[in-house]
């Protein structure tokens, strides 16, 4: 096989692209597992042995929860849930929250 001659000040789109999947991997990583430093902190005990944060998508933070009605009860909490983690964080790595029933 014969190697490509690299361009001085040009690089493979795939070594741009993986680099790029990589920091952003890192990012959200990050964050994930911020929220998953304070989340008691901020929800208090008694929410967080029924939930968990479970993922991040740009900034919607996926929480598992125990059932439907810790899912609904949650929903009136949303708001006051956001303030408390973006709070704790210090920063609003977090504008929306969504509730599914799933493993803690």
């Amino acid at each position: 096989m014969e190697k490509k001659k690299k361009i001085k000040g040009f690089e493979d789109i795939g070594t741009v692209l993986k680099k790029v999947l990589a920091d952003f991997q890192k990012s959200a990583d990050y964050g994930l597992i911020q929220v998953w430093n304070i989340w008691e902190m901020a929800v208090g005990p008694v929410i967080a042995e029924n939930t968990r944060p479970a993922a991040f998508k740009g900034k919607i933070l996926l929480v598992h929860v125990t059932s439907s009605v810790w899912t609904q009860e949650l929903q009136f909490l949303k708001k006051d849930i956001i303030g408390k983690v973006n709070e704790k964080l210090g920063a609003d790595l977090v504008e929306e929250i969504k509730f599914k029933i799933g493993p803690l």
